[in-house]
């Protein structure tokens, strides 16, 4: 004698449909993986570019050094004496360095442009500027010396650290002239624009202008 299959209730229907698609769901993620592995997978980094809010803090970007070299030619004379009597004469060679920066601590908000998508950055920076020249003392020598009797006197009981001072003084101040006659703060700004080119093009900047005030 036959007996008829009773029918499933709804909720076993429906669970037996839930096992299904998880099965499935499992069968198909463990395919897309053997895939990957077939094909390989690539990862791209859709980030946009950096903030510039760290352009301040920089501060004071010491962009180019030079090397100067100048002679110093000093002489003191006393009224009314010959310079056998009372006088010296000093030959010295000073060579020394100056700092060329730009002070990028003062830079404004208004300063630092970016555009809508942050792919284009507009930077107006102030010019550069000197730094106080540095005598180098191991390489600045006095090629001669000349000094009267008094003076040749007088070095017996001293040995007139005011005059060493007064050509050391007067060679710095030479040295900064001359590396105002250089094209050091020109080449500061130029290497200060390469600086800040290279740092923005790696955040993600496409285009990076700079300029500097007036």
């Amino acid at each position: 004698m036959n007996r008829r299959a009773l029918p499933l209730p709804r909720w076993g229907k429906a669970v037996g449909v839930v096992v299904v698609v998880l099965v499935l769901l499992f069968t198909g993620l463990r395919l897309l993986d053997r895939l990957d592995g077939v094909f390989g997978t690539e990862t791209h980094d859709r980030s946009g570019p950096a903030l510039l809010k760290s352009v301040r803090d920089l501060s004071r970007y010491d962009a180019a050094s030079g090397n100067f070299q100048v002679v110093v030619d000093l002489e003191k004379d006393t009224k009314y004496l010959p310079d056998a009597v009372r006088g010296t004469r000093t030959l010295y060679i000073g060579a020394g360095t100056v700092d060329a920066y730009v002070d990028l601590g003062k830079v404004d908000d208004g300063d630092v442009r970016v555009n809508g998508d942050r792919t284009k950055a507009t930077l107006t920076l102030p010019h550069a500027q000197l730094g106080k020249p540095a005598l180098d003392t191991d390489r600045s020598y006095a090629v001669s010396k000349q000094r009267g009797l008094l003076d040749r006197l007088g070095d017996l009981f001293s040995d007139n650290p005011n005059d060493e001072r007064a050509v050391r003084k007067l060679a710095a101040r030479h040295i900064g002239e001359a590396a105002k006659d250089s094209d050091l703060t020109g080449r500061a700004e130029r290497n200060t624009t390469d600086m800040l080119r290279g740092l923005l093009r790696s955040l993600g900047f496409k285009e990076v202008r700079v300029a500097y005030a007036a």
